[in-house]
Formats: C-alpha cells, sequence, structure tokens
C-alpha cells in the first residue's frame, strides 16, 4: 500500500499532467476557432452580442415630481404618492 506521501506525489504529478493536457487542448481549439473565422471571414467584432449592442433600454427619465422629491418615471403602477390625484399637476 502506498504511502500519504507518495499518494500525494502522484496527485501533484497527475496535476501537473493535467494542467500541460489542458493547455494543449486549449491550443488545439484556439487554433481551430482561428482557422474557422480566416475561412468565414469572422472578425472579433461578429462575435459580440447584437441584441446587446444595439437595444435601447428606456431611460426611466423623470416625468412626474411632487414637492417632496419623489419621482415616477410614468411606467408601471402608479406610485403610493400620487395614487388618487390627478397626474398632470405632478407633470415635469
Amino acid at each position: 500500500m502506498a504511502s500519504y506521501k507518495e499518494i500525494q506525489e502522484k496527485i501533484a504529478e497527475l496535476q501537473r499532467q493535467a494542467e500541460e493536457q489542458r493547455r494543449a487542448e486549449i491550443d488545439g481549439a484556439i487554433g481551430q476557432i482561428k482557422s474557422l473565422m480566416s475561412d468565414y471571414g469572422i472578425s472579433i467584432d461578429d462575435l459580440e452580442d447584437k441584441k446587446k449592442k444595439g437595444a435601447k433600454k428606456s431611460s426611466g427619465d423623470v416625468k412626474f415630481r411632487d414637492d417632496q422629491g419623489n419621482t415616477w418615471s410614468g411606467r408601471g403602477r402608479k406610485p403610493a404618492w400620487i395614487q388618487g390625484k390627478d397626474a398632470d399637476q405632478f407633470r415635469v
């Protein structure tokens, strides 16, 4: 039966081998990716998500404000401070 120290040495050796194998596989994957990008004329910019790049989110600009500084964008449910009141009187 192997001693604790021998097992630890084997673990360290296997971890070193695993890291070498990982690096080799990553190098191969990068080579394949570069080759495909070259074949199809794909650039790094093409890999960006177009939805994120072009989509605009509502800015949530303040459209209503009261004397205490409460604000509301006009989207979603009306806040309690404006409930039951004429919203136009608070329009910014």
